[in-house]
């Protein structure tokens, strides 16, 4: 028996997949759970639409997520830091200050969580920090460290 399931089934697949499962495991479990519906003509031509809305929506998403990361690309941000004679910095450079700064100089607000600098900031110049959006879309910025 053919079912298109509605949920993330353990073990079975994932949700708006077209899975064959014996009959019993449908009609018992599957299809009273709410997990499931049977595949037939109408529900298979609702995945359809389904489908073809989500992809329309990921592209668009993918279209916005490519002009942000040419965005944050394009020049070195400046970040303010408070230093000692020599050049060092009292503390370092936090992911915190790099969203703070993305958010004031570029316009795009990032959750610091996703940014994951890839040196230790302790001194003043250039450093790299890698931005990850989720699916494999990740982009590199380069930020320089500037005294205040």
């Amino acid at each position: 028996m053919q079912v298109i399931l509605i949920q993330d089934v353990n073990n079975l697949g994932g949700a708006n997949e077209l899975v064959t499962v014996k009959n019993g495991y449908g009609r018992n479990f599957l299809i009273p759970s709410k997990l499931a519906v049977e595949a037939n003509p109408s529900n298979l031509k609702q995945l359809q639409e389904k489908l073809k809305q989500q992809a329309k929506k990921e592209a668009k998403l993918l279209a916005e997520l490519n002009s942000v990361i040419s965005v944050l690309q394009n020049g070195i941000l400046k970040i303010g830091a408070k230093t000692g004679t020599s050049g060092k910095i009292f503390g370092s450079v936090t992911s915190v200050q790099i969203a703070r700064a993305i958010k004031e100089q570029k316009g795009y607000e990032i959750d610091r969580r996703r940014i994951h600098i890839l040196d230790d900031v302790k001194e003043l110049g250039n450093y790299k920090a890698k931005i990850d959006f989720g699916n494999g879309n990740e982009t590199e910025i380069e930020f320089e460290v500037i005294a205040e």
